[in-house]
């Protein structure tokens, strides 16, 4: 559970299904980059205690610049809204959520993110993103004026099946990357062994060498020449 005054709990636990590819480092050629859904995504947020409370419509709130005057805040809520991003938070949980989505347009949408004219004095927002592994969307509304209202999580059926797809792509090029490694260091191993198997004989050899004439003694014909009595 995020504290709803813990404001880097806003962004915890949840991802952009477009990852901005700026400012990366260098990345090792064989890594496992960490996946960005789990595997049976629907079998976690129908089981998953945060899930099954966020999923049910409950009251939300705007959280940006609680520290400014209502009027003020107002007016960057509508500002935020309309630039496709605002921050809210569930009141019974605290769980904070950094919204982006498409920005309100005046041409005709049949299906807006962000709808000012679906209601008067409200704003009905619709918002996907991955958190916790699992492809979810916000969908609620929120009044202009008192900046709470009524939202919840849904499970994004549409996005889970392609962030699925890629996880299985992932996981396939890991795997032949591995067996391409294992099959590089097999290789070495084989070409090493011959060196080896040589090494080897001829240690044998020489060994076989010493141990088929037996050890080298040393003869004594008697005293030294120089040590015989003259007679």
């Amino acid at each position: 559970m995020h504290s709803m005054n813990d404001p880097t709990s806003a962004l915890a636990g949840m991802l952009p299904f477009e990852s901005i590819g700026l400012y990366e480092q260098p990345k090792p050629r064989f890594i496992f980059k960490m996946p960005r859904v789990v595997p049976d995504q629907k079998s976690k947020f129908e089981s998953d205690e945060l899930f099954r409370r966020l999923s049910r419509e409950s009251e939300v709130r705007y959280t940006g610049y609680r520290d400014r005057p209502q009027e003020e805040r107002q007016v960057r809520f509508q500002n935020a809204c309309r630039e496709g991003h605002t921050e809210i938070a569930f009141a019974a949980t605290g769980t904070n959520l950094q919204l982006v989505f498409t920005p309100p347009t005046t041409g005709y949408m049949p299906d807006k993110e962000c709808d000012f004219d679906k209601e008067p004095g409200k704003v009905h927002i619709k918002s996907s993103f991955i958190m916790n592994g699992v492809c979810v969307r916000w969908r609620g509304w929120l009044d202009l004026e008192r900046l709470d209202g009524v939202g919840c999580l849904e499970y994004c059926e549409e996005r889970a099946a392609q962030e699925d797809a890629l996880l299985r792509e992932q996981i396939e090029r890991y795997n032949q990357r591995l067996r391409e490694f294992e099959d590089k260091q097999r290789g070495y191993r084989q070409q090493d062994r011959p060196e080896q198997d040589l090494e080897l004989r001829m240690s044998t050899n020489l060994h076989g060498h010493h141990g088929h004439h037996g050890p080298v003694s040393a003869r004594c014909h008697g005293p030294p020449r120089s040590e015989r009595r003259m007679t």
